[in-house]
């Protein structure tokens, strides 16, 4: 089948071609025959008739500083797509809940990958907590006296924000840290959100396991690995991507979560498990395509446009 793909994604020239793992979606829709195009986030509206955007036809290629071509733009209805990636990088503010909120109008008819109601419905900090049993000892509160006892109760903790993305504002905190009530005002300065507590898991110097499954089923990881002095595995902040296999422990989280993930027609995820502890279930924009096809020889896009397609033929 040809069809016709939307990817809602942020500006092609700032993607690294190596790492990112849209780019590499795109050249396997391309491959297989299915015309792109491109549109920003901005460029989406909802009209009386539905959603429509302001799309460019696009070619990609991977060649260094010369990776696309962008045709003229051109405001079409998005219900003559076949599909819409929603594939724009977090965060996950009112933005990005609005544009799911557009983007339900069309679907499934036509086909948004991931489903948006169940992007809005799955904050990657916020669903993971369905599979308590699964997670290390979480704490979601603005409550200040919570986030003291947490600590009082498990020493090392981990604090971040509620919907951040990339590592960022991410800080482990010791039992002696004097610094946790400076880092609780300036949590309540920036934003009213609650925060995540989260007991420190030691074994996240070894690495922290980006695990990416397709209608719920594993089909590859890598290892991202702390730089030096580094708490945070995440490869924007240096982490080193290692080659890595899936333990029984790996296996048994994605059996338990994969029945929820293709119930909600989450088809492209990535989980995040330390030391046997899941932390985090990536819905919205997942990474590590890349790296996982480098170090296994594997083609993990060719997986996720089967799945699509296979989607589209039941539908």
């Amino acid at each position: 089948m040809s069809l016709a793909v939307a990817i809602q994604m942020d500006p092609m020239e700032a993607i690294d071609i190596e790492a990112d793992s849209t780019f590499v979606l795109a050249l396997e829709a391309q491959a297989r025959g299915h015309r792109l195009f491109h549109y920003l986030p901005r460029h989406l509206s909802l009209t009386a008739d539905g959603p429509v955007a302001s799309v460019r036809p696009l070619e990609v290629r991977r060649k260094a500083g010369d990776h696309f071509t962008l045709g003229a733009a051109e405001t079409v209805a998005l219900v003559t797509m076949d599909v819409v990636l929603m594939r724009q990088d977090p965060p996950f503010d009112m933005a990005y809940i609005t544009a799911t909120h557009i983007l339900e109008h069309i679907h499934p008819g036509t086909l948004v990958v991931n489903d948006p109601v169940h992007v809005r419905n799955a904050p990657e900090k916020l669903f993971v907590t369905r599979f308590p049993a699964l997670m290390p000892p979480t704490l979601i509160t603005a409550a200040r006296d919570m986030i003291l006892d947490f600590r009082a109760r498990h020493g090392d903790i981990i604090l971040k924000p509620l919907f951040g993305n990339g590592g960022a504002g991410v800080f482990h905190v010791g039992p002696e840290d004097e610094n946790l009530n400076a880092l609780l005002e300036m949590f309540e300065a920036i934003s009213r959100e609650p925060i995540i507590a989260q007991a420190y898991v030691p074994a996240v110097r070894a690495g922290d396991k980006r695990i990416i499954l397709v209608e719920g089923e594993p089909v590859g990881a890598v290892n991202r690995v702390p730089a030096k002095g580094e708490a945070r595995a995440n490869m924007h902040v240096g982490a080193r991507p290692d080659r890595t296999v899936l333990s029984e422990r790996d296996r048994e989280i994605c059996a338990a979560i994969g029945p929820a993930l293709r119930e909600r027609g989450l088809i492209f995820t990535g989980i995040d498990v330390i030391g046997g502890f899941l932390t985090e279930i990536n819905v919205t924009s997942p990474t590590g395509i890349q790296e996982i096809d480098r170090l296994d020889g594997a083609c993990l896009e060719a997986l996720i446009w089967d799945a699509i397609e296979a989607r589209l033929g039941r539908s």
